[in-house]
């Protein structure tokens, strides 16, 4: 595959086609968006909320979460606000997540089927992660969204000025549901 990609690569750069994608670092619409790294969102998302390249930042994760208020996610928003002039964060889950019934015991269980040794999952526990509970999903979409804009509202480094909000995208249609905010 990575051939492939390389190969085309070359072609795009040769033609010129980066041209019509060219923006600044600079949301225009001070925008961030948290949402779910599924495949079916990687256009329909944008397209769905009138968004072009150059008007938000996306960041994407497993299930769209805020999983720790000093996690990554957190980390790129508050650049997205301090650095790069943000004003609004949209927390958007979506119908049939793949990540909202992870069972991290039997994630465990596939990771040892794949070479993973009992030693280095035990390693993880020993270092005060509860490994089970990390690798395991949400049940309630609702509340998974609550919580992540939740975590953004409270958070100690986080202006009260930025807008945050929490939808649901169908992840057929693009229809939009608001949850919260």
């Amino acid at each position: 595959m990575i051939n492939e990609i390389l190969e085309y690569n070359k072609a795009f750069v040769e033609k010129k086609m980066y041209e019509e994608f060219i923006t600044s670092k600079y949301p225009d619409k001070k925008l961030a968006v948290v949402s779910c790294m599924d495949t079916r969102l990687t256009e329909l998302l944008p397209a769905a909320l009138g968004i072009k390249n150059g008007d938000a930042k996306f960041i994407k994760n497993a299930g769209g979460v805020i999983s720790h208020p000093f996690g990554s996610v957190m980390r790129s928003l508050l650049i997205a606000v301090y650095d790069l002039e943000v004003t609004e964060i949209l927390i958007i889950g979506h119908t049939d997540c793949g990540a909202r019934h992870t069972d991290g015991k039997k994630m465990i269980e596939k990771m040892k089927s794949r070479g993973i040794s009992q030693d280095n999952i035990d390693l993880m526990n020993y270092c005060g992660v509860d490994f089970g509970l990390w690798l395991s999903g949400f049940d309630d979409l609702d509340v998974s969204i609550r919580k992540s804009v939740e975590i953004i509202k409270k958070h100690p480094l986080m202006p009260d000025k930025v807008a945050v909000y929490g939808l649901v995208i169908d992840s057929v249609t693009g229809e939009l549901r608001k949850v919260v905010g």
